[in-house]
């Protein structure tokens, strides 16, 4: 992420984000496992998300901080629990053995369990904001975590393995395992700034098209990246017998059509100006990352 915003961000967050979690009380092992999958060299999208549509928003900067870090850990956890043999049963993420090869199955199931719960305890906890904005944000993400948005769609995406699905089941599979967390990131900066209906809505066509537009990408780079680029070994789809949008669509039609859902994603802001530039910055990193 090469702008001054992306990297002032970043780094900002990370020192925050391990102060929050070496802060955090447990047993020893379990600690352990939950800072290894956490501190290993994520991208901080969904972070970031929140950071962008926050700051997009007028929204304080503490609190858009400490909402940043209740969905980092949960999106750590999905990884963890995603990469155990019952589900994918990937041996690395990020160029590191995943969390049950560092550790162990049990440990790896427990440090997810840990995150998660540790996320919403985050969220409570969070000062500055009024009470009713507070439930908004544990409605909003909880919702988004659990069966009706990412849980749900990890079944579904079980289900669909070894057979065809059609587009719009492929569709609904990817909008709730991938796109319901990155568009809560977004959608708790409004909540974060009181933002506006017109904000809300717009967000939320944004957010529905980046986190498409993220699960195309990866589908791609699975076929066209490197272990070395991706941190794990490409072809798992394959592997899997998953349907992804190249299988269905071919590689050149699934490049067209993330460019146009990152287009439209972009559109979506051009009534807030420069103030969304962060946010512009951050589809075209979707469109354009290479791991």
């Amino acid at each position: 992420m090469p702008t001054a915003w992306f990297s002032q961000q970043l780094s900002a967050f990370e020192v925050e984000f391990v102060r929050y979690l070496t802060a955090i009380s447990a047993p020893d092992r379990l600690k352990e496992a939950m800072l290894y999958s956490t501190l290993n060299g994520g991208k901080r999208l969904r972070a970031l998300l929140v950071i962008a549509s926050g700051e997009l928003n007028d929204a304080p900067k503490a609190p858009l901080t400490a909402i940043a870090i209740a969905i980092e850990m949960i999106h750590a956890y999905s990884l963890i629990h995603d990469d155990l043999p019952a589900m994918d049963d990937d041996d690395y993420r990020r160029g590191k053995l995943t969390c049950h090869k560092a550790f162990d199955e049990a440990t790896a199931i427990l440090a997810g369990d840990a995150l998660l719960t540790q996320s919403f305890d985050c969220l409570s906890h969070i000062d500055g904001f009024s009470a009713e904005q507070l439930i908004q944000l544990i409605q909003l993400i909880s919702h988004a975590s659990g069966s009706n948005g990412m849980v749900g769609g990890q079944i579904f995406d079980i289900e669909a393995e070894e057979r065809t699905v059609s587009l719009v089941e492929l569709e609904r599979i990817h909008h709730n395992k991938t796109g319901a967390l990155i568009k809560a990131a977004i959608l708790a900066g409004v909540i974060a700034g009181n933002g506006d209906n017109d904000a809300y809505q717009r967000l939320s066509i944004y957010a529905d098209n980046i986190g498409l537009a993220f699960q195309i990408k990866d589908d791609i780079l699975d076929v066209t990246g490197t272990q070395e680029e991706l941190g794990k070994k490409p072809g798992a789809d394959q592997l899997h017998e998953k349907s992804t949008y190249i299988s269905l669509l071919g590689l050149e039609a699934s490049i067209e059509k993330l460019d146009q859902l990152i287009a439209e994603a972009i559109k979506q802001l051009e009534p807030f100006g420069t103030k969304a530039t962060p946010l512009i910055d951050l589809a075209n990193y979707i469109q354009k990352r290479n791991h």
